[in-house]
């Protein structure tokens, strides 16, 4: 909780009503999703959670995953997983029809090196291959995305909590519509935050 907070104060965000927030831990011992219940005038609540992958260290071409807070708003168009293998015989997207949630262009550290040089990557959050990679969820694997399970996935989609600016553009712009589910059950409580953190790193 407390690290969410310091997250959104250092981007000078404010939690002004009732908004769930997703958060994810990338520390490599923990390598946790928590969904929290923001309020500006209560305590704040935990009301769910899951293991995820990160980025991972050491292997060329995977970023570390950043640190911050990332807004999902309807300057970016999701997208649904086509559930094709690649040349692995990986669903690197999970199950066709997964959402993929788009946070567009950020930098990130190459995790491959050790000077701290850093990149560019797509922050994505989506599912992955249910057979063969949803298993090692708990553990850093990822080219430097968020990785959940198929369960989380359903869930976030399915409630709408982190689009909050989805709902309202698909009220005007038939192709926001199209990506959000047909049998969604929008929260009152819906978002537009990801905040990822890291555990093992000291607090400033």
């Amino acid at each position: 909780m407390a690290r969410t907070r310091a997250a959104l104060k250092a981007d000078r965000l404010a939690v002004v009503g009732p908004t769930l927030l997703v958060v994810v831990d990338r520390n490599p011992a923990a390598q946790l999703l928590v969904i929290i219940l923001a309020r500006p005038d209560r305590n704040w609540q935990m009301v769910g959670g899951g293991r995820v992958s990160t980025g991972q260290a050491g292997r060329h071409g995977y970023f570390i995953t950043p640190t911050g807070v990332f807004q999902h708003t309807d300057a970016i168009l999701d997208y649904r997983a086509e559930g094709t293998f690649n040349e692995n015989h990986i669903r690197g997207l999970g199950r066709k029809g997964m959402r993929v949630w788009d946070f567009g262009w950020v930098t990130a550290v190459k995790g491959w090196r050790s000077d701290g040089e850093t990149g560019e990557i797509r922050l994505l959050l989506h599912a992955t291959d249910p057979d063969l990679l949803e298993r090692r969820l708990g553990h850093p694997a990822s080219e430097g995305c968020v990785r959940i399970s198929a369960a989380m996935n359903t869930f976030l989609d399915k409630y709408g909590v982190l689009d909050a600016d989805y709902e309202a553009a698909a009220a005007d712009d038939p192709s926001y519509e199209a990506v959000l589910r047909p049998d969604r059950t929008p929260t009152a409580f819906a978002g537009r935050m990801l905040v990822i953190i890291d555990s093992s790193m000291p607090m400033s």
